[in-house]
Parts: C-alpha cells; sequence; structure tokens
C-alpha cells in the first residue's frame, strides 16, 4: 500500500496522510477494541480500587484481545493506560499507592495496538456519588467533544472543529486547556494533523476525505493553565480545579465523519456504583 498525502501541511509543516478503505477498516478494528475495553473497565471504577488495579485489568483486557498496549515502551512510559485523577489534566501514571475515593473522577485513556492500527480513546468515570459541579463538567465536556465532531465533514475546517468546543465550553463556564491538542493516528501513533480543541471559524487545515485524527478536548472547571510535574507526564491544572477529557478517533468520510471509537453499549461515561 502506498501511502497518499494531503496537499496541505499541518501547523508543524507536517505532511497530512490520506487513508483509504483499508486504513479505515484498520482504525474500525482498533477503535472498536479500544471501546470495549473502556466499556469493559468502567465495571471496575469503585471507591477503594488503586489505578495500578485498573491499569492492570485494561492491559489484561487487550492482550486476552489479541492486541498489545500502543503506550507500553512508548517514550519510556510504561503502563498500558493513562488514568487521569480529578485536576490531573492528562497523562496520569497508574500506581497501585493511588486509591480512588468517594467522588472521585478519572479519566481513562486507552490505545491498543491491533495489526499495526493504533485505536484511541478516552473516556470520563466516577468513583462513588458524584458531585454536581463534578457530573456537570463531565457532561459539558463530553458535549463540546461531539459537538466539534459535528464540523467533522469534507470542506469544513479544523477552525470550525476547534470553535465549536471552545464556545460551548466557555458558554457553560469552563476553560479550555490550549496546551495539549488531538493529533492525527492510524498506523503512526501521533501524526499529523494537530487538532487544537479552540480556533476561528474558516480559519487552519481543510477537511479532506481521508483524514484520520483524534479530538480529545480537556476542559477545567477553573482556569485553563496546567502545569507538569516532576515526572515528566503527569499534568496539573495549576490552581487545582476539575478537569475532564473525553476523546474519540474519527475518519474523514466523502459525506460527514465517521467515529472508530463509539462503545458498543451506547456508554459515553459512566457514573461507578
Amino acid at each position: 500500500m502506498t501511502q497518499r498525502y494531503s496537499t496541505q501541511r499541518d501547523m508543524t509543516g507536517r505532511p497530512i496522510p490520506l487513508h483509504d478503505a483499508e486504513g479505515f477498516a484498520g482504525m474500525r478494528k482498533a477503535g472498536h477494541l479500544a471501546a470495549l475495553t473502556l466499556d469493559f473497565i468502567g465495571d471496575h471504577v469503585r471507591p477503594g480500587i488503586s489505578t495500578g488495579e485498573l491499569d492492570r485489568l485494561c492491559d489484561s483486557f487487550m492482550r486476552d484481545h489479541g492486541a498489545i498496549a500502543a503506550t507500553i515502551g512508548y517514550k519510556g512510559y510504561n503502563h498500558a493506560s493513562c488514568i487521569s485523577v480529578n485536576h490531573v489534566v492528562t497523562h496520569g501514571i497508574p500506581s497501585d499507592a493511588k486509591v480512588l475515593r468517594d467522588g472521585d473522577i478519572l479519566n481513562i485513556d486507552v490505545t491498543p495496538l491491533v495489526d499495526g492500527w493504533h485505536g484511541d480513546s478516552s473516556r470520563m468515570f466516577i468513583a462513588g456519588a458524584p458531585g454536581v459541579k463534578a457530573r456537570r463538567l463531565c457532561d459539558v465536556t463530553y458535549q463540546a467533544l461531539m459537538a466539534g465532531i459535528a464540523q467533522v465533514k469534507p470542506g469544513n475546517t479544523l477552525g470550525d472543529v476547534g470553535h465549536a468546543i471552545e464556545t460551548l465550553a466557555h458558554k457553560n463556564r469552563f476553560s479550555v486547556v490550549e496546551d495539549f491538542c488531538g493529533h492525527g493516528v492510524g498506523r503512526v501513533f501521533h501524526d499529523a494533523p494537530q487538532v487544537l480543541h479552540y480556533g476561528k471559524p474558516g480559519t487552519g487545515v481543510v477537511l479532506e476525505p481521508g483524514m484520520i485524527f483524534t479530538i480529545e478536548p480537556m476542559l477545567n472547571a477553573g482556569k485553563a493553565d496546567v502545569k507538569i510535574l516532576g515526572d515528566g507526564w503527569t499534568t496539573v491544572t495549576r490552581d487545582q480545579s476539575l478537569s475532564a477529557q473525553f476523546e474519540h478517533s474519527v475518519g474523514v468520510t466523502e459525506t460527514g465523519v465517521e467515529i472508530f471509537t463509539l462503545s458498543p453499549k451506547d456508554i459515553y461515561w459512566k457514573l461507578a456504583a
């Protein structure tokens, strides 16, 4: 298979891959397993379980289904998932020392590697009884993700996607993290284009059939400012406010968008008992 590329480049100057039917088929299979993994792990999220145990369960589930976690060994990372609790924005490192408490919110991010294709997705969960602000933050973050996805079709731009996310977040008085973005995905874990979760309509890369990327907005209950801790991975809100994130892998079709990581059980986020 010869890889085709758009004549456009992303903001970093990288060429943007255009995937064919084989690529879409590969992403459907990988994305399906990512969604299955998140459906599975939701039944185990509860107060008293550690994020280390949740990570081992994700690892076993992916291996039992013929895949490996693409995160293991990636730039020195040694876990099958990222699990970000409360004020951790992204890249939370699973640990047996981190035990969930009642009302904790957490994002679980998995990327099974299936036949060379990366199924990248994340979802919010709540251990025990949710607080009002926590539940609303999760609801709005999911709505922002879907508002961005609704803008994915040929002829629209990545600026349209980011603007839809930013507009909904600000309408609900939440901030959008600008330090991290979505990314192209496929046989390469992190590829072009970069997908910002803010922007101006009609600006940026024009979407073309065959483009495949993640959309993964991070919304904070407080200010948008974040910092990376000394481990080089864990990113937290500077003001210690709650943060939430959802992620889907999507492809631009001839007429619109295909979401590769939809839950077979139609779960978008799950309140655990």
